[in-house]
């Protein structure tokens, strides 16, 4: 994350919502919802949500160096493969 309440943490993006411009990431932006009791005899309760955050406040970690970075592309052949812009190794 780059900003917001859980800047600086690493997490896995588990939907993406490109319509909206926006990422899920899991265990980061969590809410508090309450789930009343839907049948005789349970209990409602507070859960944690992952709410949706916005593509650019997220970074694609590099493998190789450990950095946050940008994405870019360089031709192997016929094959197109995506590098990092701070190491120039291979995604």
């Amino acid at each position: 994350m780059l900003s917001g309440k859980d800047r600086g943490k690493k997490a896995k993006v588990i939907l993406i919502l490109p319509q909206k411009d926006r990422v899920v990431v899991e265990g980061l932006n969590l809410i508090k919802k309450h789930v009343r009791a839907r049948k005789q005899g349970q209990k409602g309760q507070v859960i944690h949500k992952e709410r949706a955050v916005s593509a650019s406040s997220v970074a694609l970690v590099c493998k190789s160096c450990g950095k946050p970075t940008r994405v870019g592309y360089k031709f192997e052949g016929n094959n197109k493969v995506r590098i990092c812009k701070k190491c120039r190794n291979e995604v």
